[in-house]
């Protein structure tokens, strides 16, 4: 079996070309560089494209393949250029999908978000309105609607989305000030600092561990009849209060919050999925708790590992 794996140089993509590597798929790499970096993929021994999906003549480099795993995008929620980013989230997508109805690949499963239901009620249903905050989240939202008119039209090939929610782990570091609030929080802590949140640190959110979310993509992919879009989650929530506890007993530090007043008016106190549809529709639920998750993340740093402060936001005007 043969996969592509678009933003393959990304937090999320270099996860998945590894684990598919490891269970025996035969795996390429596309990305373009731009936030990607190639140390996320040291220890991949597959073929890597240099290509932008938007604009280069990727199709031929790539070759045939079986499966298709896009997680190529603009996943900065700051970025303002609303034409750069319905170009490089929607329009290389729509293109991606009649290039893979072109070459009858089998399944394709690409990456949405959580961010496409806004502020809505919690928990968080793949039936809700979406209420996107910022063009990141409209593009997404515009994006299932290309999947879901493209499968209408070309029923061969099944689509599935996958809308995660607050993702973290294991080569995440390259996006600096998108990485995850957890990343960010334990930056300051293996600093010295304090960890800095907004008043009183009760906001919480549903983090799921990218192990996890690597899973879920293989599985939405061997499931041949999953198509639609589907929650990524835990269903389970997080305050920040316990995301610094649980940094204190892995990193092995007292750090207390450093609480601070919320200047934004929009900001979401809460994120909760519901993952019925997921276990209902591919077999997915989560098997990482977040503490474990931490523990298996942060466990090196504690132990001596070394690890370059980030230099992004402060932690807790994460979106």
């Amino acid at each position: 079996m043969r996969a592509l794996v678009t933003g393959a140089a990304g937090f999320i993509g270099s996860n998945l070309c590894l684990e598919l590597a490891r269970r025996g798929y035969r795996v390429v790499g596309l990305d373009d560089f731009s936030t990607g970096n190639f140390e996320n993929l040291r220890d991949f021994s597959g073929d890597v494209v240099a290509a932008n999906l938007a604009q280069d003549d990727w199709q031929r480099q790539v070759g045939r393949v079986d499966l298709v795993f896009h997680q190529a995008a603009i996943t900065d929620t700051t970025v303002v250029d609303q034409m750069r980013m319905m170009t490089v989230n929607v329009e290389a997508f729509r293109s991606l999908l009649k290039w893979a109805s072109a070459n009858r690949v089998k399944k394709v499963v690409y990456a949405s978000s959580a961010a496409l239901y806004g502020a809505g009620p919690v928990p968080m249903k793949e039936s809700a309105e979406p209420a996107p905050l910022n063009v990141y989240a409209f593009s997404k939202r515009v994006m299932e609607s290309v999947a879901r008119e493209f499968t209408a039209a070309t029923p061969r090939l099944p689509v599935a989305g996958l809308r995660y929610f607050n993702v973290f782990g294991p080569r995440e570091r390259f996006k600096d000030k998108a990485a995850s609030m957890i990343w960010q929080l334990a930056q300051q802590m293996l600093s010295g600092k304090r960890p800095r949140i907004f008043e009183f640190g009760e906001q919480y959110r549903d983090f799921i561990y990218v192990r996890d979310v690597v899973r879920a993509n293989i599985l939405a992919a061997e499931k041949t009849k999953a198509r639609g879009v589907y929650n990524i989650c835990t269903g389970k929530k997080t305050t920040f209060n316990e995301i610094i506890g649980f940094l204190n007993h892995t990193l092995g530090t007292k750090l207390e919050p450093d609480y601070f007043k919320n200047p934004y008016s929009f900001y979401q106190n809460e994120t909760l999925g519901d993952p019925g549809a997921a276990v209902r529709g591919f077999g997915f639920s989560a098997e990482y708790s977040v503490e474990r998750a931490i523990g298996e993340y942060f466990g090196s740093r504690a132990a001596g590992g070394k690890e370059k402060p980030s230099e992004g936001r402060l932690a807790g005007s994460e979106r």
